[in-house]
Parts: C-alpha cells; structure tokens; sequence
C-alpha cells in the first residue's frame, strides 16, 4: 500500500507545474484524497481536497491557480498548479483516506512528498 508523488522541481514565478500521486496496492475510488504542503517554519497547510463525494476544496491561498483532480483508470491523484509564486515553495505531500477528517487525523496512507521551488 503506497502512495508515489512526482512532478516536483524548480519553477519561475509566474509558472506551471504537475504534480502526480501514484497508488499501488490499494484503488483510490472511493476515497478521500488531498495535497498537502508544507514549507519549512511553516505549518502543514492543506491545499485541495476531493471527499468521498467528489466534492472539491481548496486553500484561500490556492484558489483559481490551482486544479485537484483523479483519475481513476490510472489510480492516480493530480495537482495542476498555475501562476506560481514564491509562496507556493514547499514539500508536498498527497494522502488518501476514508473521509478528509481521517486524513486530517492523521489517519491513511501518505506519500514521502515531492519538492516544489519557486523563484528566479
């Protein structure tokens, strides 16, 4: 059971990156999933979410920049980010759970994260 992130690197501001979450052993369907970053000094801060449901949200900070998506042929998880800035530089992570609230909880399954660095 495992959850592999790629997509990450160095980016100008301004720019776009595509951050992948590939599941093995286990089928994303069905199942909360969301992107989390952190950067260092910093909090953990959530940035999109899809429930159980399929309802999506997302961060303030994030919002009409970035896209949370699944694609559940491939089981695996996107992040589509967009005018990035500086701010946006941290790891990130994916997870997937039950429900957001386990996520949060810090239950479920975790990827190890995928660095993002903005700047010029």
């Amino acid at each position: 059971v495992q959850l592999l992130e790629s997509g990450g690197g160095s980016v100008q501001p301004g720019g776009s990156l595509t951050l992948s979450c590939a599941a093995s052993g286990f089928t994303l369907a069905g199942l909360a999933v969301a992107w989390f970053r952190q950067a260092p000094g910093k909090e953990r801060l959530g940035v999109a979410t899809i429930n159980s449901y399929g309802s999506v949200s997302y961060a303030d900070s994030v919002k009409g920049r970035f896209t949370i998506s699944k694609d559940a042929a491939k089981n695996t998880l996107y992040l589509q980010m967009n005018s990035l800035s500086p701010e946006d530089s941290a790891m990130y992570r994916c997870a997937a759970g039950n429900t957001v609230g386990k996520i949060l909880s810090g239950n479920g399954v975790w990827g190890q994260g995928t660095q993002v660095t903005v700047s010029s």
